[in-house]
C-alpha cells in the first residue's frame, strides 16, 4: 500500500481549489504543475535531458523520468547526447531498438529552490490565465450582437472596465456615450460589439455608441420587434445626441411608429433613459427610395426629390423657410437621413433649384442660337419642349418638331438639316484632331465610338484597338469608390458621352473578341452558366 505523504495530497487540493475559483478543468491546472516541476528538474539535472514529470491524479505522487529517443544516424545527426542516443548506444537498455523508440528511466525528485519555486509559480499562473481565457472565449465567442448587464470595475485611461461575470470586458472610451462618467460597481448595460482572441490584454469589446444597441434596447422594450411582426431596417445615430431608425410592420393592422412609441411613450422613453436623453426618431420605412427619404428628413418638409441613381445621390428640394431644419443643428439632420438611406443627399432651396433650372434654360437656347443660327424665341419654344442637345434635333421624328406652334414640314427639315450640318462638322474636325493626336485607323474603325469618343481616347493615351481593349470598364464608364468611409467620384474617358458601367464592358470585350484575345464561344458559355445560376438562385428563394 502506497503511503501518500501530506505534502503531496495538499498538491492535489491546491489545484481543485484554482481550478474552482477559476472555473477551469483540474486537470489543466496538474498538467501546469508538472511543466513547472519538470522547468525546476532540467535546471537541477541539465537543460539538455528531457525530463517529465507526471503527477498522480489519485496519491499526489509526482514521477521525474529522464526520456532518451534513439535516432536513424543516416537520416539526422546525434546533437544531444542526454536526450538522443543511436541503435547501437540502445542495445544496452532495449533488446532490439529502432528509430523512434524511447528509454524511459526513474530519476530521483529534486527539491525547489525559491528561484525554481518562484519559476514553477509563474508557469502555473500563466497556464492558469491562458486556461481562463480560453474558456472566457468560448462562453462569450457566440454572445456577440446581444446585450449584457455587468459591473463597472475599474477605469483606466477614459476605459471602462466591466465586470460580466465570467470575465473582464472594456468599454472604451470612443464606444461610450458623451460625457458619461462611471464609478466603481455601478451597473451598465452595453452592447457586446466583438469577441476575438487577444493573446494579452481585453478579449470581450463593449459599446453603447453602436447603432445596433439601439435596435438591441428596441427588441427589448417592443414584443413586436421580438416576434418579428415589426422589423427595424436602419438606424443611424449621433450617440447622446440624436438618432433615427426605420421600421416596417408585416401587420397591416399594427402602426410600427405607434408600437415603438408606446402607450404614452412609455416604450421610447425607456430606451431614451438608457441613452442618456438621446432624441430618437421614429420613421416608417418605405421601399420606394423618394417616399423613404422624405420621411427620414422629417420633421422638414420636402418639395421635391430628384434621384440620380447612378451616382447614387439624391437633391432634395425644400421651402426656403425649412432649410435650416432640413440640414440640422451642424448638419445633423441630414447626416442622419443619409447614414439612415445609404446614399448622399444634396439639399437646396426652392429658390436655388429655380435659379439652377433657369441656368440650365439659357445654356441650352444659347446652344440652339449658336448653331442653329435661330433667334432666342424660336431657341426657346425648342428648349420648352423638351429638346436638350442637337442630336436630338437632327435625328428625331419629324412628327415632334411640328408639335412646336409655328413649325411647319419645311421649317423642321431645315432645323434638321442645319443640326445635321453642324454635328457632321463637328464630328470631322474631332476625327481629325485624333488623328493629329496619332489615334490610329483600327481604333477609329471601331463600331460604336463616335468621333468624339475617339479623340477623347487620343488625348488620354488611348490611341490604338489593343490600348482601348486593355483599358477597366470603370476607366471609361467611371463611377464610385469609397475612400477613408467618403464617396469619392472616378472621373471615366468616355464619361462625358454618359456611356454606361455596362456598354462600356460590351465595348472593351467586343474589342477584345476582335483582336482574338477572348474566344467568344467562352464568352458564350461563361454568360449561359451565370444566367442558369441565377434562375436557380430565383427558384430557390420562390
Amino acid at each position: 500500500m502506497a503511503i501518500t505523504s501530506a505534502n503531496q495530497l495538499e498538491l492535489l487540493q491546491t489545484a481543485e481549489a484554482v481550478a474552482r475559483e477559476k472555473m477551469i478543468d483540474p486537470a489543466l491546472v496538474i498538467e501546469a504543475m508538472e511543466e513547472s516541476l519538470a522547468r525546476a528538474a532540467k535546471s537541477r539535472y541539465g537543460a539538455e535531458m528531457d525530463i517529465r514529470v507526471s503527477i498522480d491524479r489519485k496519491t499526489g505522487r509526482a514521477t521525474f523520468t529522464r526520456v532518451r529517443t534513439v535516432i536513424d544516424p543516416e537520416e539526422e545527426e546525434l546533437e544531444n547526447y542526454q536526450a538522443q542516443m543511436t541503435p547501437e548506444q540502445a542495445k544496452q537498455y532495449l533488446d532490439d531498438p529502432k528509430p523512434g523508440d524511447t528509454f524511459v528511466e526513474e530519476v530521483p525528485p529534486v527539491d525547489m529552490g525559491r528561484i525554481a519555486a518562484q519559476s514553477a509559480k509563474q508557469v502555473i499562473l500563466q497556464k492558469v490565465r491562458e486556461a481562463e481565457r480560453d474558456r472566457q472565449f468560448e462562453e462569450f465567442k457566440d454572445r456577440a450582437g446581444t446585450i449584457i448587464n455587468g459591473q463597472v470595475k475599474r477605469e483606466e485611461y477614459g476605459n471602462v472596465v466591466v465586470d460580466v461575470g465570467a470575465g473582464e470586458a472594456v468599454l472604451r472610451r470612443n464606444e461610450k456615450i458623451g460625457r458619461e462618467s462611471y464609478r466603481p460597481n455601478d451597473r451598465i448595460r452595453c452592447y457586446i460589439k466583438d469577441v476575438r482572441r487577444e493573446p494579452r490584454g481585453p478579449q470581450i469589446f463593449l459599446s453603447r455608441t453602436a447603432p445596433e444597441f439601439m435596435a438591441e434596447l428596441f427588441k427589448m422594450e417592443v414584443p413586436e420587434i421580438y416576434d418579428g411582426i415589426i422589423e427595424i431596417k436602419a438606424v443611424a445615430r449621433d450617440p447622446g445626441s440624436r438618432a433615427k431608425i426605420a421600421v416596417i410592420s408585416y401587420d397591416g393592422s399594427i402602426d410600427p411608429v405607434g408600437a415603438c412609441v408606446g402607450m404614452r411613450g412609455s416604450r421610447v422613453q425607456a430606451v431614451v433613459n438608457e441613452l442618456q436623453g438621446e432624441k430618437i426618431d421614429i420613421i416608417p420605412w418605405n421601399e420606394d427610395q423618394a417616399t423613404f427619404l422624405v420621411n427620414a428628413l422629417q420633421p422638414a418638409e420636402v418639395a421635391k426629390v430628384v434621384i440620380d441613381e447612378e451616382a447614387q445621390r439624391i437633391e432634395v428640394v425644400v421651402p426656403d423657410e425649412q432649410l435650416s431644419l432640413a440640414i440640422g443643428r451642424r448638419g445633423q439632420n441630414v447626416r442622419l437621413a443619409s447614414q439612415l438611406t445609404g446614399l448622399d443627399i444634396d439639399i437646396m432651396t426652392e429658390e436655388q433649384e429655380s435659379a439652377r433650372r433657369q441656368a440650365e434654360f439659357e445654356e441650352r437656347t444659347k446652344l440652339f442660337v449658336d448653331t442653329l443660327d435661330l433667334d432666342e424665341f424660336f431657341a426657346q419654344l425648342l428648349v420648352s419642349e423638351g429638346f436638350t442637345n442637337l442630336e436630338e434635333v437632327a435625328y428625331v421624328e419629324v412628327d415632334e418638331l411640328l408639335v412646336i406652334d409655328g413649325v411647319d414640314e419645311d421649317t423642321a427639315s431645315e432645323l434638321q438639316a442645319r443640326a445635321r450640318d453642324h454635328l457632321e462638322a463637328l464630328n470631322k474636325a474631332a476625327l481629325e484632331k485624333a488623328v493629329e493626336l496619332g489615334a490610329e485607323q483600327s481604333l477609329i474603325d471601331f463600331e460604336g465610338l463616335t468621333p468624339q469618343m475617339i479623340q477623347a481616347l487620343a488625348e488620354d493615351g488611348v490611341k490604338t484597338l489593343e490600348d482601348f481593349a486593355t483599358c477597366a470598364d470603370w476607366e471609361l464608364a467611371g463611377g464610385w469608390t469609397t475612400v477613408d468611409g467618403e464617396r469619392v467620384k472616378d472621373d471615366g474617358i468616355l464619361e462625358p458621352f454618359d456611356v454606361s458601367l455596362e456598354e462600356a464592358q460590351h465595348m472593351v470585350m467586343t474589342a477584345r473578341v476582335g483582336l482574338g484575345w477572348v474566344d467568344p464561344n467562352e464568352l458564350l458559355a461563361e454568360e449561359e452558366a451565370a444566367e442558369g445560376e441565377e434562375t436557380e438562385t430565383e427558384e430557390a428563394g420562390a
